[in-house]
């Protein structure tokens, strides 16, 4: 086992991080840029090295930088948590050739998976269910409409790389299909990403349900459950579950099957999520995308199966053996507690002037803030992440009522109001929802 981890991250996942890092005795090493000096994660762990200026491309985006922080505390490993470098293939690379170990999949598999389309045919030649769409980068509009009228409407249009649902768009028809392909054009050379476009069969009043994997160290993938992901603004994740209460068990042992199927297509190593589309009528299911990372919903798993996703992580990588996957038991939320306001959905960074979390049987708050910091607007607007567990979704979701109206936030505008709404709209909290539930409240 290495003895020191670089966390190529900030926030709330590096705090998250750091705290199992030195839970198993190894030595953390955080980075952080000219904004985040006061944040608690940049406290906890043990070195921390300032990357540089707010903005992301100076600073967490920065590969040299990174690579520098952790020759000069002599960093062994390199986690990359979410977002910024975690999906990228160049910095894995340059991670191992610089004679650390990489916290991750191989750079080949975060390769194949980053493209949409090209993950998209490998699951097919895998035996993984897809929707109709194109097995070729779309880059003219007059392409798309040849292609959407021969996959039939109402077609999803998406960027060929990145994530996050940014750039996602329904089409009901060509005119339709002309606005959403030119916002994902946009959206694609905003990320600066090419510009190949993705077209797919848009399945009504869908779900969207992932399977958790692991590649373990010996070669096998595992699926380790299930979490449902439906509630979401603008194509973005809001709040999650485990298990998923849309779908049979039937249903669950084909995804699960699938998923492995995913993995091994690929020869995945370590923590990784295959996400999917659900029928809730049919009981059916089609391949989105593959995130070859640490997902920021992974806590959900971890409380309905006793298991440390960042652990096994750091196991795999080191090339140790991992024991019997526990099987999933009772039921867990997440809400992600973002600094926006809970109307409009608009980010409203600011002063944290009072910070209290909620306690108690079954709550557990992983945040990256604390009362006096400041969220600022170079960032993702996540301050915290409140989860919940219990025997049952009817205890878990009483809990989760009691926890939300416990937290405070005073300063920035804050989300939580929206959660205590959903938690009493009664297709949430009888679990009869889909991916159109947050547009219906508003």
């Amino acid at each position: 086992m290495f003895e020191s981890v670089l966390v190529a991250n900030r926030g709330e996942i590096a705090r998250r991080i750091i705290r199992t890092v030195r839970r198993t005795g190894l030595r953390a090493v955080a980075v952080y840029s000219e904004a985040d000096a006061d944040l608690p994660y940049v406290r906890e762990a043990d070195d921390a090295v300032l990357l540089g200026p707010a903005d992301p491309r100076q600073s967490y985006l920065d590969v040299e930088r990174v690579l520098d922080a952790a020759r000069i505390t002599g960093a062994q490993a390199v986690h990359p948590g979410y977002g910024f470098l975690a999906e990228r293939a160049d910095f894995a690379r340059a991670v191992e050739k610089a004679g650390l170990t990489w916290i991750g999949p191989s750079a080949d598999a975060i390769e194949r998976m980053g493209d949409k389309i090209n993950a998209r045919n490998l699951m097919e030649q895998a035996g993984v269910p897809v929707a109709a769409g194109t097995r070729m980068p779309v880059t003219e509009v007059e392409q798309a409409v040849v292609a959407a009228a021969g996959i039939g409407y109402p077609v999803m249009v998406k960027t060929a790389g990145g994530g996050g649902g940014i750039g996602m768009g329904v089409a009901r028809d060509e005119e339709g299909l002309v606005k959403a392909f030119e916002a994902a054009s946009r959206a694609a050379a905003r990320s600066g990403g090419g510009p190949a476009i993705l077209l797919e069969r848009y399945i009504e009043r869908a779900r969207h349900v992932e399977v958790q994997i692991l590649g373990l160290a010996d070669g096998r993938v595992v699926a380790v459950g299930e979490r449902d992901c439906s509630v979401q603004r603008r194509h973005q994740k809001v709040v999650e579950e485990s298990p998923s209460p849309g779908i049979t068990a039937e249903l669950r042992e084909r995804m699960l099957a699938a998923a492995v199927r995913a993995g091994e297509a690929v020869g995945y190593r370590g923590a990784g999520t295959v996400e999917c589309l659900v029928d809730a009528e049919k009981q059916d299911f089609v391949f989105l995308e593959m995130n070859t990372r640490l997902q920021v919903e992974h806590p959900v798993t971890e409380l309905v199966t006793g298991i440390d996703l960042v652990e096994a992580q750091l196991r795999i990588a080191a090339g140790a053996d991992f024991g019997p996957i526990p099987a999933p038991r009772g039921h867990a939320f997440e809400f992600r507690v973002y600094a926006e306001d809970p109307k409009r959905f608009f980010p409203g960074p600011g002063k944290i002037g009072v910070w209290k979390e909620p306690s108690g049987d079954g709550v557990r708050v992983d945040s990256g803030y604390a009362e006096g910091n400041i969220v600022t607007p170079f960032y993702d607007p996540l301050m915290a992440k409140l989860c919940v567990y219990g025997e049952t979704r009817e205890e878990a979701l009483e809990r989760a009522r009691r926890a939300v109206a416990d937290f405070t936030v005073v300063g920035p505008k804050n989300n939580l109001p929206f959660c205590a709404e959903l938690l009493d709209h009664p297709e949430f909290a009888g679990g009869d929802y889909d991916t159109g539930l947050v547009s219906r409240m508003r």
